[in-house]
C-alpha cells in the first residue's frame, strides 16, 4: 500500500525489481497510469477497489502509508509478514520493528513529531535504503519503473518545473524567472513545464529535455527514472532521502535547517539560493563552463554534487 504522493509512489517503484512473484498494489486513482503496465507481474487497484485486494493470501504485506483507514484495512488482509503501519492494541496507528528505520522519521514517529523531524534531518540514508534494508534487502541503486510516456514534441535544453503543492508553498524557489533569462542569454532553449491532462505527458515533457531544474518534486522523479541530468533545490525538505542515479546535483538551502519540513510560508527559505549558484549548476551539468559573474553577492547555500 502506496497510495500518494505521486513522487512517493515512483521513488518506491524499484522494489517491484526485487520481490518475487506476483505483486498487489492499492494506490491513489491518479496514480494507476503509472502502475497500470509496468509489468505482468503487478496489478494495481485503487484505494476506492481495495475489496478487491481480498481475494488471496499474501507471504508479504507492506503499508508505507500512516493513516488510521490503511492501518485498519490491513487487519482484514490475510498475510504471514506484514512491515509497515499497522494498529497497535490501543487502536493507534503503530509500526512493526521492521520498519521502524523510516516511520522513526514519519508523523506516526513513536519519539513524537518535534523529536522524528530531528532524526529526519540527521539521517544520511536514502528512501530506498531504508526500505530495502526493513525488508531484508540491500540496495544496489536499481532504477524506477516508469511505463512509457505519451510524447507531446515539448523539447529543448533545459525544462524548469517552478509550480510547488499547497502543502509544500517554501518549496516554489523565487528567481526561476531570474534565471530562465540568464539561460537564455546563453543560447539555451528553455520552457518551464506545462500542466498536462496526463501524468504521461508530463513523463514526457521532463525527458525530452536535457536538464530539469525543479525542487523536491514530481518532476524530479520523473528525471531520475529517465536518467536525465536534473539540478535539484532544497529549500525545506531532505536531500539525503533521494538517491541521485549520477544524474543529479543537489544545492540545499542554507537555512535548511530552520525550514526543515516547515509547511508555512516565509520568503527567506525561498530566497536563500541564489541565481548565480543555480546558473552555474546547470552550466556544469550540460558541460558548458558559467562565465565569471562580476559584482554577483556571496551564494548562501551549500552545493551538494556527486
Amino acid at each position: 500500500m502506496k497510495l500518494g504522493a505521486t513522487g512517493d509512489v515512483v521513488r518506491t517503484t524499484p522494489l517491484l525489481r526485487r520481490l518475487s512473484g506476483q505483486t498487489t498494489w492499492l494506490t491513489d486513482r491518479r496514480n494507476a497510469v503509472l502502475l497500470e503496465r509496468l509489468a505482468d507481474s503487478v496489478r494495481w487497484f485503487s484505494w476506492e477497489q481495495r475489496a478487491k485486494a481480498l481475494d488471496r493470501h499474501y507471504d508479504l504485506v507492506i503499508n508505507l502509508e500512516d493513516t488510521v483507514d490503511c492501518a485498519q484495512f490491513l487487519n482484514r488482509v490475510g498475510a504471514t509478514e506484514v512491515f509497515g503501519a499497522c494498529v497497535g492494541l490501543d487502536n493507534s496507528v503503530v509500526y512493526t520493528e521492521t520498519s521502524k528505520a523510516w516511520f522513526d522519521l514519519s508523523l506516526i514517529s513513536s519519539y513524537g513529531r518535534q523529536r522524528a523531524d530531528q532524526l529526519k534531518f540527521l539521517n544520511r540514508h536514502t528512501y530506498q535504503q531504508m526500505i530495502f534494508h526493513g525488508l531484508g534487502l540491500r540496495f544496489g541503486g536499481e532504477p524506477y519503473l516508469l511505463p512509457e510516456p505519451i510524447e507531446t514534441g515539448l523539447s529543448g535544453d533545459v525544462a524548469i518545473a517552478a509550480d510547488a503543492g499547497p502543502v509544500w508553498p517554501m518549496k516554489k524557489w523565487a528567481y526561476y524567472d531570474e534565471l530562465k533569462s540568464r539561460l537564455e542569454d546563453e543560447g539555451l532553449s528553455v520552457n518551464v513545464l506545462p500542466k498536462r491532462s496526463s501524468l504521461l505527458e508530463h513523463l514526457s515533457d521532463v525527458q525530452n529535455h536535457r536538464c530539469l531544474i525543479s525542487g523536491d518534486s514530481l518532476p524530479m522523479h520523473f528525471a531520475l527514472g529517465t536518467r536525465t541530468l536534473c539540478v535539484t533545490l532544497f529549500t525545506c525538505t531532505s536531500p539525503w532521502e533521494i538517491h541521485d542515479y549520477g544524474v543529479q546535483t543537489k544545492i540545499v538551502s542554507a537555512l535548511l535547517e530552520e525550514f526543515f519540513y516547515k509547511r508555512g510560508y516565509d520568503k527567506r527559505a525561498t530566497t536563500a539560493i541564489s541565481v548565480d549558484e543555480v546558473f552555474e549548476a546547470v552550466m556544469e551539468r550540460l558541460g558548458r563552463a558559467a562565465p565569471v559573474a562580476v559584482g554577483h553577492r556571496a551564494t548562501v547555500s551549500t552545493l551538494f554534487q556527486r
